[in-house]
This record gives structure tokens, sequence and C-alpha cells, in this order.
């Protein structure tokens, strides 16, 4: 029986990356391979890799701003066609990986187009100005007494 599709699917539906940035299901290649590591002879059997790979460049749930800023952002994630890998080997389930790699796919993508906040440009207060200037004063005496005198 096949699966509704919903926003909350963790296998079919779109994947939900913002309140803005949704990636339409079927831009989403899902691709299973044989998982290497510890598991004995289940391991060589079942293929539980999970490839999960989206092509940013050509993708319609971005615009160009976006698409820019993930250009910029996600550069050395991304092949020469634009394309991101995630891989998912850790658990011995493939349900379990494509789950997960899909989460690390919605985690990395809005993190890459998250815009930090700017920075407010603030005065030092009169106190922290006093203070320093006082400091260096006190260096120049400092430094000042060190000095070499000629007898006068």
């Amino acid at each position: 029986m096949p699966r509704p599709s919903s926003d909350h699917d963790p296998l079919g539906g779109p994947l939900r990356v913002t309140a803005q940035v949704t990636i339409p299901a079927h831009e989403l290649t899902i691709h299973a391979t044989r998982a290497g590591g510890p598991g004995g002879q289940h391991v060589n059997t079942s293929s539980t890799r999970v490839e999960l790979t989206w092509c940013i460049t050509t993708s319609g749930a971005l615009t160009e701003p976006q698409l820019d800023r993930l250009r910029v952002r996600l550069a050395s994630r991304l092949d020469s066609t634009g394309t991101i890998r995630i891989v998912s080997a850790e658990t011995r389930s493939q349900r379990q990986n494509r789950q997960r790699a899909r989460e690390r796919l919605a985690e990395t993508i809005a993190a890459a187009l998250a815009v930090p906040k700017a920075r407010k440009q603030t005065r030092p207060t009169r106190g922290s100005v006093e203070q320093r200037l006082s400091e260096k004063k006190r260096q120049t005496a400092r430094k000042a007494d060190r000095r070499w005198r000629s007898e006068e």
C-alpha cells in the first residue's frame, strides 16, 4: 500500500528546510548501496548505506538570492554540476539512514541559508576610554624612566 506523502513524511514527501524553503520530493535522489564496517554477514547482503543528492542549480525551490548564498556557503560541498551529496551509514536500517540523510540535508541547507545578524556598531564607554588613556600615560612614564639622561 503506498504511503501518503506529506510535509512531515520522513521518507518520501517534500523536505521542509525552513518556513520559506521546501524541497520537492522529485528533486531528491536517493541511492542505496552496501555499507562497509562491522555487522557480520548481514552487511554483505543488504544495501543499508544511503546516498542522498540534490542539485541546487536546477531546483525550483530556491530564489536567486538563496541560490547565490548556497553557492558561496556550500562551495566546498558542491560538485561541478551544483549537486550536494549527503551519505548516511550510521545504522543497519536503510529506512533510518534515509531519514537521517534527509535531516542532515535540511540542517545543512538551513544553516547555509541563515543570514548572520549585522553587527551594531557601538561607542566605547567614557570609563573605558579614560582607563585606556591613563594606562597609556603610565606606560609612557614607565618607558621614560628607562631612558638614559645625560648629567646636565
